[in-house]
Parts: structure tokens; C-alpha cells; sequence
């Protein structure tokens, strides 16, 4: 038989719920029908994104104003499913959201992110769509833009212990150009393998993914043939404005010992660790041999240029704002920088590393020195300077060569400069840099520097302007900026 009791209690709870979940569930009078939304932005932009890689995510804010919630009834993406963006409002991701709501005086947030689609072209591609808002029966969008670049993707499909990834782009033997006609975008180490040549035509971009990198084996050699107004250009793949001068974004570009020379002219490399890296790995009576002309290294989170018992004959060369070094010359070797900038005002952290040091020996984990000859390491026509004391600093052992000199430079440093290596030296000499702080090194109209250097054979600087055959400038620019 049926309780009547139980039967009374349990409607009696039923009426207590229904109350319960109909209080906490808001009227439609309890929304603002006449609100509509407003936006931190009103076209979200992407710099270039390469062809099948997501971009970074970008933002902006959804704003109610009202003094009542307002309910979104639907937030879509105009095209749809077939859109290259995709979407996520307050956490919520889909090509479509309904009934968002935003609390009264309240905002969401909305991240927003970009796949390009490969096309098989050359040119950047432009892509376009909305997300749009229905407020109210009300329609508002946000336009959203961004542009896009097919390139080649070379990724690595080599996996060895105690090396980074790698892919071999150069076989043995076997010569490789990469021409300008597309980027090139670098996943792991593109490695040039022994006797092989790796030339890189004028305009060539490189893009590195993080901690990828340049290798050229042990009797490999790199050729970049930039030219004025077509340097080749070496970064991180992070095209957004936002990672322009963001240090530490890729690894280094590595050159081992060759019979050859590897030669880089007019090359712009920038945003990685290392710079450049010059070394022997083995010992076949080989330098690793370069020739370094007409270059712009900066923004590095390590060194500019670092180098072990390596050759490296260098023209107007700027290296600038390095975390630590911006030339490190070590385990000897044979050097001569003439008409170089070296500027190091690096403010990510603190510095204690000069822009320029150099020694003649190794010293292992056990500190177990190892002296080696530094034949020569000359300085002609330099501007050494940066933001603390010395930034120059000769450092040797005995019982082997330890050559140098600085001819007719202007250096910030507090060794002794009264010695026959330093001849016609301006010390500590502010040499008034255009602007620093934007990577401008050229020299202001009052210069110190200017008309302040030797003859050379040097002819013109590195954006081409002609040198003055009797009393060219210091550093890599012969004229005031203008």
C-alpha cells in the first residue's frame, strides 16, 4: 500500500527544488535586453606565420558596461569550420559558443590563434575573417588579419646521444644551394656533412625554431653570399613585433675546421645564443677558417662571436648588445677585426663579461690550463665600448705566444693602453653612437670617432658609403648618421 506520508513529503521536496533551482536560474528580465558589448581592439593583426604553424596566441578583452549581466546568445567565427583561426572566450573553445554571459561591470577574455595552409607559393598570403558577437539581437565582430608565408621546413630526422637533432641538408661530397625564392624554416640542426659546400644566395631568410641551429662538420664549408641591400638573414621563427629584439630565441650557427675558408658577407644574425661559433673538433692540422665581412650580429643571450684556436679575418663588422660577450677569442688562435663595431649595452641583466676578450690557452673541468698560441689578434680602426668599465680585456698565460694590438681604436677598458701595443688609442672616449638603445650604432655629427682611423684598403663601409682614403671613421660606418 502507498504511503501517503512519504507520497506528501516527497512532493513537498519536489516544490522545495523547483523553488531552489528556479531562484538560483536568472529571469530574462534579469539581464540587460539593451546592452551591447564593447572591445579592448576592433581588428586583432598577426605578423607573418608560416605555412602550417600555429602563430602565437594573441588576446583582447570583452567588456559589458552595463550595471546588469548581459547574456552573449552566440560568439562564431564567420567562416566557420573552415577557418584558419580558432577561438576561445572565458575558457570555452569551439567554432561556435552560445549563451555566454558577462557579469554586470565585468569583461572575459578572448585568445585567439592562426594556421596558414600551405599554397605552394612565394608571397605572403592574407587571411581574413571575424569573430562575431549576437548581443541583444544585435550583431558586433572582431576582424581578424593575418599574413602568411610558405616556406621550406627542413626538420630534423636524426637522433643520436649527446647531440641535438639533426637533419643532414649537405651530404658528403655534396654541394647545396638555398636561394631566396622562400624562406628557409630550421626544426633541430640543419648540418652540412664533411667536403660538402653549403651556399646560401643573396636575400635568403633563415628561420630557426627554438634551440636549432647551423652546423658545418669538420671539413664542411659555408659560403653566405648576401649583398648590400640583400643580406641573408639568420632568427628565430617568432615573426611577431613583440619577439623583434627577444635575445636566446635559437642556437648558434657552428663552423668546424675546414681546408677551405667559410666566408660570410652581408649577413644579418640576430636573436639566438651564439652568433657565430668557431672550432676544431679534430686534429687534422686545420683551422676553422672564416672570413667575416660587412655583418650585423646582435641581440644574443650568450656571445656574438666565439671562437677556439680559430682564423677569422673580419670587415666592417657590427656586433652589438650581447648578453655576455660580443667577441670571445679563445684558445688562441689568429684574429684581425679591422673597422669593426663592438657595442655591448645589453640591459636584460646584469653583465660582467667585457665586449671583447681574448687568451691563449684552455682550461679544463679540473682547471688544468693548456696554453696555445695567440699568433696575432688585431684591432684596427675599432670602436670597443658598452656599458661597463672594461670592456677590453687581454688574458694570458706564459710559456706561449699572446700577440696583439689595437691600432687607432677607440676602447672603453681599464687595462694599461701606455704599452707598444696600443698605438693612436682613444680611451674611455664616449664615441657618441646614434642611438643605442634602438640598435642604432652609427655615430652622431661629433663624433670622436669620425675621421679618427689609419688608411686601409677598406674602401667603403658596411652600408657601401665610401671611406675617406686618408682619415676613414672608426667602426663599421664611415658617416654620421644622418
Amino acid at each position: 500500500m502507498i504511503n501517503k506520508n512519504i507520497v506528501r513529503s516527497l512532493f513537498l521536496l519536489g516544490i522545495v527544488v523547483a523553488f531552489v533551482f528556479s531562484s538560483c536560474k536568472k529571469k530574462e528580465d534579469d539581464f540587460d535586453e539593451s546592452a551591447s558589448l564593447s572591445f579592448s581592439i576592433d581588428t586583432i593583426t598577426f605578423d607573418t606565420v608560416f605555412t602550417t604553424i600555429g602563430s602565437s596566441t594573441e588576446y583582447f578583452m570583452i567588456y559589458n558596461t552595463s550595471n546588469k549581466p548581459v547574456l552573449i546568445s552566440k560568439i562564431y567565427l564567420a567562416n566557420g569550420s573552415a577557418s584558419n583561426f580558432r577561438m576561445n572566450v572565458d575558457g570555452l573553445t569551439g567554432y561556435q559558443l552560445h549563451d555566454v554571459e558577462i557579469g554586470p561591470n565585468d569583461s572575459l577574455w578572448a585568445f585567439v590563434e592562426v594556421t596558414v595552409d600551405p599554397n605552394g607559393g612565394n608571397t605572403p598570403l592574407l587571411i581574413t575573417d571575424s569573430i562575431v558577437f549576437e548581443t541583444n539581437g544585435k550583431i558586433q565582430d572582431v576582424d581578424l588579419v593575418a599574413y602568411g608565408q610558405d616556406a621550406y621546413f627542413i626538420i630534423a630526422n636524426r637522433h643520436v646521444q649527446g647531440l641535438p637533432p639533426y637533419r643532414i641538408i649537405a651530404g658528403e661530397g655534396i654541394d647545396t644551394t638555398w636561394t631566396s625564392d622562400k624562406p628557409i624554416v630550421i626544426y633541430g640542426y640543419a648540418v652540412v656533412d664533411s667536403a660538402a659546400i653549403l651556399r646560401i644566395d643573396a636575400g635568403t631568410k633563415i628561420y630557426f625554431h627554438n634551440n636549432s641551429g647551423l652546423w658545418v662538420y669538420i671539413g664542411g664549408t659555408l659560403e653566405v653570399n648576401g649583398g648590400l641591400g640583400q643580406e641573408v638573414v639568420f632568427q628565430g621563427d617568432r615573426l611577431e613585433s613583440s619577439y623583434s629584439d627577444v635575445a636566446g630565441q635559437w642556437d648558434r650557427i657552428w663552423l668546424n675546421e675546414t681546408p677551405l675558408s667559410h666566408k660570410i658577407n652581408y649577413a644579418i644574425i640576430r636573436n639566438g645564443f651564439i652568433g657565430v661559433q668557431t672550432e676544431p673538433l679534430a686534429n687534422y692540422g686545420w683551422n676553422a677558417k672564416v672570413d667575416l665581412n660587412n655583418t650585423i650580429i646582435e641581440n644574443m643571450s650568450g656571445a656574438g662571436v666565439l671562437c677556439r684556436a680559430a682564423q677569422v679575418v673580419s670587415e666592417n663588422l657590427l656586433v652589438s648588445n650581447c648578453q655576455q660577450y660580443g667577441l670571445a677569442l679563445t684558445v688562441g688562435g689568429n684574429y684581425q677585426f679591422t673597422h669593426a663595431t663592438i657595442g655591448n649595452f645589453w640591459s636584460g641583466s646584469v653583465r660582467t663579461s667585457p665586449a671583447v676578450y681574448f687568451n691563449n690557452y684552455l682550461k679544463d673541468g679540473n682547471n688544468t690550463v693548456y696554453p696555445n698560441p695567440l699568433i696575432q689578434a688585431d684591432f684596427v680602426n675599432c670602436i670597443i665600448y658598452g656599458n661597463i668599465d672594461n670592456e677590453f680585456l687581454p688574458d694570458s698565460v706564459s710559456g706561449t705566444a699572446f700577440n696583439f694590438k689595437a691600432d687607432h681604436c677607440l676602447i672603453r677598458t681599464d687595462v694599461n693602453t701606455s704599452s707598444s701595443r696600443f698605438i693612436g688609442v682613444l680611451k674611455n672616449v664616449n664615441p657618441l653612437f646614434n642611438n643605442y638603445y634602438d640598435g642604432d650604432y652609427q655615430l652622431q655629427s661629433g663624433s670622436p670617432a669620425l675621421n679618427s682611423g689609419k688608411p686601409t684598403t677598406i674602401s667603403t663601409d658596411i652600408k657601401g658609403e665610401l671611406r675617406d682614403v686618408v682619415s676613414p671613421s672608426l667602426g663599421a660606418f664611415e658617416l654620421p648618421a644622418p
